[in-house]
């Protein structure tokens, strides 16, 4: 009887440009005053998938928590301030897709312990790309990451796509229209962005705060 050859099992690797590749990942540029609004008509368009949402700071996932249940969108927010028993509700209720929308921190993300993640959402990229990447392994191969990008972090994208040798594809939310700084109700007509990789000023220390 011929021997049978040997199946050869296919290593699953987890180095950047792997987890980079196999992970759909997306960008939105916008203005920072833009950020918020530009958020809520991407979850509005949404289909109501489990979503992870990671700020920079506990500040910055506070003021997102209150502008969302400001305009009806029902999340959660937890991050360092928060009781062990409140982490712990929430994850819970994530996890069991009881609640869709939950907003964190880089700090939390890991002890949270959240399974079933469909979109990991880059509210903010982090101050060091490593954490990029932590965040993506959550939806590697199960689910995409989509990343909100002003002009002042635009170094940092480049930086992140360079560390996986690969563009991140560029689109637009519907519905959307850029503002003006002081316009909070009404829209006003879409202005042309600028390059995305133009130069940048140097990004100012008070949005490096970290929680």
């Amino acid at each position: 009887m011929p021997e049978q050859p040997k199946k050869i099992s296919k290593k699953k690797y987890y180095d950047n440009i792997s987890v980079g590749a196999r992970t759909k990942q997306i960008v939105y540029l916008v203005q920072k005053h833009d950020k918020a609004y530009m958020f809520e008509q991407f979850l509005k368009n949404s289909d109501k998938k489990q979503t992870v949402v990671i700020a920079r700071s506990k500040r910055s996932a506070n003021e997102l928590g209150v502008y969302l249940e400001a305009h009806d969108i029902k999340a959660v927010v937890v991050h360092g301030n928060h009781r062990k028993a409140d982490l712990e509700e929430a994850s819970r209720a994530f996890n069991a897709s009881k609640l869709n929308i939950l907003i964190t921190t880089d700090m939390i993300l890991k002890p949270l312990g959240l399974t079933n993640i469909q979109v990991m959402a880059n509210y903010e990229l982090p101050t060091h790309e490593e954490d990029y990447f932590m965040r993506i392994r959550y939806v590697d191969e199960i689910g995409e990451s989509i990343s909100f990008v002003t002009p002042e972090e635009e170094k940092t994208l480049r930086t992140i796509e360079i560390m996986m040798r690969m563009d991140i594809p560029q689109e637009k939310v519907q519905g959307f229209v850029t503002t003006t700084p002081n316009q909070t109700e009404k829209p006003a007509k879409d202005k042309k962005k600028k390059p995305r990789h133009g130069k940048k000023k140097t990004q100012n220390k008070s949005e490096k705060e970290i929680d």
